[in-house]
Parts: structure tokens; sequence; C-alpha cells
């Protein structure tokens, strides 16, 4: 067991949210950017990083003397798990459960956006043109959902209940899933693909992941279809997404992340007309903040009386599997 006011340093990117002062009320808090780690980890406890695409923990690794246990304020831990942390005895846990309805909300927005045309109208009304299409229904469409855990689940339901046909892609094929039905393998994408009117990515990056969307696979998607990522940008390869929407392999995408974010400014994703791009802020909805210190409070008084914590991630898969 820890001191009863162990010492957390929040990893913040110089804008730190008003709703960590509740965390001084359970410990000694301190705040650090990414240039102020090394001196902030001497002594300290616990590492909430805030700050979840920072890259400056590895650098200041060496000054964690005493950490036992860091926390994400995501979902997501790729960029958290370099060598000397995956090797160590330093817990890590996630911020499952926070994201996973309004990711699923923010799928079926983009669905809806697609079968109406809403970014088609959106356009002709800023032109002030009075245009009459014919859109589409999402009843009975099929949604082939890339990632199992929660999130992907909570996105399976959503478009369950609007009507539409789901199955999931996973490690292994499995049947009589409560959310998916059918679970194919993600080897199997490319042989898949082409059964399905949306490609939904929602999976963890891992280094089985990386680039799973690939060419090939997107090659195999019907004309028709459009792919959907909330997941990671680099589960994609990005370039071969480009080429596929320039030669109208498929109809559309919707893309909350990227290989780099922010998007470039010269990158051709932004003109293309029936792509929607958003910034990383699929499952940031207001209160967002709040659920986020309400976990890790949680979290932490478990760490204080010596109890388990919540979402624990295997450092060896990347991802929390209980």
């Amino acid at each position: 067991m820890v001191n009863t006011r162990p010492t957390v340093v929040v990893l913040h990117d110089g804008d730190a949210p008003d709703e960590m002062a509740r965390i001084a009320e359970h410990a000694e808090l301190r705040y650090a950017t990414g240039d102020e780690l090394p001196d902030a980890l001497p002594g300290t406890d616990a590492l909430f990083v805030w700050a979840f695409r920072s890259q400056a923990i590895a650098d200041a690794w060496p000054q964690a003397d005493k950490l036992r246990w860091i926390h994400a304020a995501s979902a997501g831990v790729d960029r958290l798990l370099f060598p000397q942390l995956r090797d160590s005895p330093v817990q890590l846990t996630n911020s499952r459960g926070v994201f996973d309805q309004p990711i699923a909300e923010y799928v079926l927005a983009t669905v809806l956006t697609f079968a109406k045309d809403m970014h088609t109208t959106l356009r002709l009304q800023d032109a002030k043109q009075w245009k009459h299409r014919v859109t589409e229904r999402i009843e009975g469409k099929t949604a082939l959902v890339v990632g199992t855990g929660p999130i992907g689940r909570a996105i399976a339901r959503q478009l369950t209940a609007a009507g539409l046909r789901v199955a999931g892609a996973g490690r292994t094929t499995r049947t009589g899933d409560p959310d998916f039905g059918d679970i194919h393998a993600s080897d199997d994408l490319a042989r898949i693909a082409g059964d399905f009117d949306y490609l939904v990515v929602a999976a963890p990056l891992t280094p089985q992941t990386h680039g799973l969307i690939n060419a090939e696979v997107l090659s195999a998607m019907r004309p028709s279809a459009r792919f959907i990522n909330v997941g990671r940008g680099e589960l994609v390869d990005q370039p071969a997404l480009v080429t596929a929407l320039q030669q109208q392999q498929l109809a559309g995408a919707a893309l909350d992340v990227f290989d780099t974010e922010p998007l470039p400014q010269d990158s051709p994703l932004w003109e293309m007309p029936h792509v929607l791009v958003s910034p990383h802020m699929s499952g940031d909805t207001l209160g967002w903040t709040d659920e986020l210190v309400d976990l890790f409070l949680t979290n932490l008084r478990a760490f204080t009386g010596g109890t388990d914590l919540r979402n624990v991630v295997d450092k060896q898969r990347g991802y929390v599997t209980a």
C-alpha cells in the first residue's frame, strides 16, 4: 500500500482542465508539460497522462524513481507502450468506457450523413442552390466493425438499433456473439470487405493492427461502400486510402483520426467532396472531462487502498483484456 496521499503528476499540453483540481483533495498534485516532466517525476507515485499524444514519458523515464501507476485519459495507449514501460512493473490503465457511446453516436451520425447526403445539402445551402436529390435508406444496409472491444460493441449496438445488419472483425472467427452475431478474423478482411456497405474501424493500434486496412482491403470494397475510421490513423494505409477515393474505388470516407495530426493543409482529403474530416473529436462530448476525472479518482482510491485498479492494460497486447 502506498501513502494515503500519493504524489500525482498530471502531464498536460499547457491547458489542464479545471476539473483536475478535484484530484488535489486526494493527492499531492503536480502539473507538468512535456518539457517539465523530467523535473516533476522524481518522487511521483502516479502519472495521469492527460496529454495522451505526448512522447515525453519515454525521455523522462529515468527520473521515474517511485512510479507505480500510469493512467491514460484515452482508450488507446499505443503512444505509451515504449519498451521500458512495457517491461517494467508499473501498472498502466486507460479510460475505457468513457468514450464508447459518444463514438458510437458519431459513427451513426456519419452513416446517416452519407445516406441522406447531408454533406452535399450543407454545401448547396452555403451556395444558395436548390437541388432536389434522392437519398438512401440505412435499414437493411450492412456494416463490418473492425475491433470487437467496448467501443466496437457500442457501435454495433447503435447501428443495429438503427436497422443495419452488423458483423465484427477481430483476432479470431466465432459465431453467436451477442452484439455482432458473426465475428470474422481480421486476417480475412480483404476477402470479406466486399460484402458490406460500411467498413468501420475501431480497433486498438498494436504492432499486429498497424496498417491493417491496406490497398488490398480497400480495393475489395464495393464502389458504393463508405469507410469510417474512429480508431487510430495508423491502422490505415492513408496514401492507399487517398488513392482509392481518388479512383472512386469506394464512395466516401468519414475520418476522425489520421496518421499525422493535425491533418496537413496540403492533404487532398480536405478537398474531397465525399470525405468527412473531423479533428480527433468523435468521443469528446459535453461533460467528458468530468467523466475522465471521475474514473481516475475511482482508480486513485483503489491505488491508495491497495485494491485492484479498473481498466488495467495488458502491456504486451496493448489493450485491456478483462
